[in-house]
C-alpha cells in the first residue's frame, strides 16, 4: 500500500484543570493519501479544529497530546520540539483558517508577505521570490496580478483575501494542507469558487488536504472521504458516497437530514434534539446516546470504537438492537 501523507493513530488531546482532566479529542485514527481531500465534519465542539491544531502543533497550554502518534509521510511529528515544528509548519504543512485577516498583516502589501514566506522556506532571491509570488497569485485566480501584488489586504474582497491565504499556504509546496472552515465567512458563490480551487490544486499538485467544516454540503461537493466527529470521537468514517448517501450512525443521519433540499418540503427537515455535551459532562458509553432515538442499554454503558472505516455505533457494529 502507498504510504499516507498523514497518519494519525489513536490521538488523544487533554486539558488538565484543577477540577480534573478534560479530554477534547479521544482516540482519533485517520489517514489522508496523496491528492486526497478528507472532510472532517461535525457540530461546534466536536473536536474538529482541535484535531487540526494538534497536527499543526498549535495546542494552547495547558492542552497536550496525551496519547497516540502523528506521522507525516512516515516521519513522526508529535514528538518534535517547538523549534523543530517551526521547520515543519509552512514547509511541509500549510494552514488555511476561516478569517484570512488572521493570516495577513494589514500593514504590509500582500506581495511582500508572499515574498517573505517564500524566502523563509526556499533559497530564492527576492527577485525570484517575487516572480514565484506572481505565479502563485495567478494560480489561485487573482486577476491583474502585476498590479495587485503591491496592494494591501484591505484592498481585496473577502474571497480574494482567502485566495491569497491559499497562495501563502502553497508557498513551500507542502505535502499537507489543513483548511479550517476556509469558506464559512464567504457567500455561496464565492464559497463554491474556493472549494473548486482547493479541489483543483489538490489534484494538480498531489497535496493532501484536511478540510475542517460544519457544512455537509461543502463536504459532499469537495471531499473524497469523510470523518464525522462527535464529542471528540469519530462517529463515522468512509467515502463521501457511503457517508453522505448511506449514513450508518444516527448522528450522521441527523446531519444529512438537516440539509435543505429543493427536492423536498422544508417541513421535512430533521432536527437533532439536544446539544453537543460539554467536555466536563460527556455521557458514558456512546456520547451521542442521550440524543439518539435508537439508543439501547449498551449505548449508555460501552463506548463503540471503529478500526478503519465504518460507524462507531452499536447498531451498525453488531447489526442488532443495542
Amino acid at each position: 500500500m502507498t504510504q499516507p501523507v498523514l497518519d494519525v493513530q489513536g490521538l488523544r488531546v487533554e486539558f488538565p484543570t484543577r477540577r480534573g482532566t478534560l479530554t477534547a479529542v479521544d482516540d482519533i485514527s485517520l489517514t489522508i493519501g496523496r491528492g486526497e481531500i478528507l472532510g472532517v465534519v461535525g457540530e461546534s465542539g466536536a473536536g474538529k479544529s482541535m484535531t487540526g491544531m494538534a497536527i499543526l502543533g498549535l495546542l494552547e497550554p495547558p492542552g497536550r497530546i496525551a496519547a497516540g502518534k502523528i506521522l507525516l509521510s512516515g516521519d513522526r511529528i508529535d514528538t518534535l520540539t517547538e523549534q523543530q515544528l517551526q521547520a515543519v509548519r509552512g514547509r511541509r504543512i500549510g494552514a488555511i483558517f476561516q478569517d484570512p485577516l488572521t493570516s495577513l498583516n494589514p500593514l504590509f502589501k500582500v506581495g511582500d508577505q508572499l515574498v517573505e514566506t517564500i524566502r523563509l522556506h526556499t533559497p530564492m532571491t527576492r527577485a525570484q521570490a517575487r516572480r514565484r509570488a506572481i505565479e502563485l497569485m495567478q494560480e489561485v485566480g487573482i486577476p491583474a496580478v502585476e498590479e495587485r501584488i503591491d496592494n494591501y489586504p484591505h484592498q481585496f474582497s473577502g474571497g480574494m483575501r482567502q485566495r491569497i491565504v491559499i497562495a501563502l499556504a502553497l508557498c513551500a509546496e507542502p505535502e499537507l494542507i489543513i483548511a479550517d472552515e476556509p469558506t464559512t465567512a464567504l457567500d455561496v458563490s464565492i464559497q463554491a469558487q474556493i472549494t473548486a480551487l482547493l479541489k483543483r490544486l489538490c489534484r494538480e499538485r498531489g497535496t493532501a488536504v484536511m478540510l475542517v467544516t460544519h457544512d455537509m454540503g461543502v463536504i459532499a461537493e469537495t471531499a473524497d472521504r469523510v470523518a464525522v466527529m462527535y464529542a471528540g470521537r469519530l462517529a463515522e468514517l468512509g467515502t463521501v458516497e457511503d457517508v453522505v448517501r448511506r449514513p450508518q450512525h444516527p448522528y450522521t443521519v441527523g446531519l444529512m437530514g438537516s440539509i435543505p433540499s429543493l427536492r423536498r418540503d422544508e417541513s421535512e427537515l430533521q432536527m437533532i434534539p439536544g446539544a453537543m455535551p460539554r467536555l466536563n459532562s460527556i455521557p458514558s458509553g456512546c456520547a451521542f446516546n442521550p440524543r439518539c432515538a435508537k439508543a439501547g442499554p449498551k449505548c449508555s454503558r460501552d463506548i463503540p470504537r471503529i478500526h478503519g472505516e465504518g460507524a462507531a455505533c452499536w447498531l451498525a457494529l453488531e447489526g442488532a438492537t443495542a
